[in-house]
This record gives C-alpha cells, structure tokens and sequence, in this order.
C-alpha cells in the first residue's frame, strides 16, 4: 500500500518541553494505523500539527503525495483529511441535522443560510439513520448525551467524504456498547475505502482493530509493526513501564 500522509521530521516545543522530537512516520493508504504511546508521549500534539490546530517547529507532511507547507484544518478538510477531537466538538445551540450539515465544506456565506440544502440534508438524513441519531435530527445538540456527541461528530465528518481520518481517542469516556458501536461504524468506513489513524489508550480496541501500531515517546516513534509484535516490543514495554 501506498502512503496516504508522510510526516517527517516535526518538531514542536512549549517552553522547554519538546512534544515533538524528530516525528516522522508514515499512513498507509487504506489501512487502519494507531498512533498509542504513554501520557505525554506527543500524540495529540502530532495530530494537532498535522491538521493545522498547531504550527510545527520545523518538518513536513504530505498528503495524498502534495506537500502540505502550511497546514490548514479547512483546506486540508477540502483536500480530504478529517479529524475528531479528545472532547467532541459540536454546536450545542444548533441543530443535530444542522451540525452533520456543517462537516462538509462550503462557502461562508452558506452559514448564514437557516435553510438546509436538499442534497445536504438527504445526505445528513442517511448518515443519522447509520448512527442512530435520526430521532433527534431536528434537536439542539445540547440534549444529546456524551456518548451521542462523539457519534454525532464523527458522523459529520463524514459528511466531506474524507480519505483520511484522524480520531483522537474515539472510545474515551464511553460504555461497552457504545464502543462496539464506534468500532462497528469505523470497520464499515473501512471496507468502503476510507483510511484512518487512531489515537486511543483502550489497548484491546487498538489490538483488535489496528495495523500497524505506531508507538510514540517523548516525541519521536520508537515502534512500527503489527499490534502482536508491538505488544513483545522491549522498547515499547520499557516507555510505558517508565511512565
């Protein structure tokens, strides 16, 4: 498989803290990687830098074989790399059908508009019945749970027909079932084409779900391989005994 994303050499610092120390791997395209390490190894850093939320220090990054020069989260969602957040990030005060609306890029005179476009919300109307959420279309996201809230967001990632998906700890925070459910809608994506990196700290979702596992610490990957392989890796066993 071909790369999707190259990440070469970022670096990031805060104060004196390096987040990210000579960081580089790569994104296969069409597979499911996870990107794991211990608390404060850099990864949420790493896909801060890549999506554009942080400037790099120093690096690069390609995307889809372009060099991306100045990571922007609109222009690369156009490009097709999306991303979801640790805490997900919805409108409260808007609809639910409104916030899937707004996961596909469009003019900024678009949101003025109230009215929803038929095309967007058919679209939006089939990707809430998937996730289960077609009940509270026409709700304030505010009344959804914690639970529904990461569902709903990913759902509107969706909405641009992204190649590439960055989660950043999809099953944080939730129950058993609505981890089965996350999983169950990433495979599906998966078999349709889409590629994703996953940050998560849930080992037996990474283990079941991932390959390969690319293992952050202090900033730089100190691992590449196959979850089993990763798993019997005495570096990859040293960072997290050493955290």
């Amino acid at each position: 498989m071909s790369a999707l994303l190259t990440v070469a050499g970022l670096t990031k610092s805060f104060g004196g803290v390096r987040a990210l120390d000579d960081c580089g791997f790569e994104v296969a395209e069409g597979a499911v990687s996870a990107l794991i390490g211990p608390n404060g190894s850099g990864k949420t850093t790493a896909f801060n830098v890549i999506t554009g939320y942080q400037a790099a220090d120093s690096g690069s990054l390609s995307f889809r074989g372009r060099v991306v020069r100045r990571p922007d989260p609109c222009r690369l969602q156009r490009l097709g790399l999306a991303r979801t957040f640790q805490q997900p990030r919805v409108f409260p005060g808007l609809s639910v059908l409104e916030n899937v609306v707004l996961g596909r890029p469009q003019p900024w005179r678009a949101l003025l508009r109230r009215r929803v476009p038929g095309a967007d919300r058919r679209r939006a109307e089939e990707l809430l019945e998937e996730f289960g959420l077609a009940a509270h279309a026409e709700r304030p996201a505010a009344r959804l749970s914690y639970g529904q809230r990461r569902l709903l967001e990913f759902a509107s990632v969706l909405m641009a027909d992204p190649a590439l998906i960055l989660l950043d700890e999809p099953t944080a925070g939730v129950n058993p079932v609505m981890v089965e459910t996350m999983e169950r809608h990433i495979r599906r994506r998966y078999d349709e084409g889409v590629t994703f990196l996953i940050v998560e700290h849930e080992m037996r979702f990474v283990m079941r779900l991932c390959d390969p596992v690319i293992v952050l610490d202090h900033g730089r990957p100190i691992a590449c391989a196959a979850p089993t392989a990763v798993q019997n890796d005495p570096r990859v066993l040293d960072a997290y005994l050493g955290e």
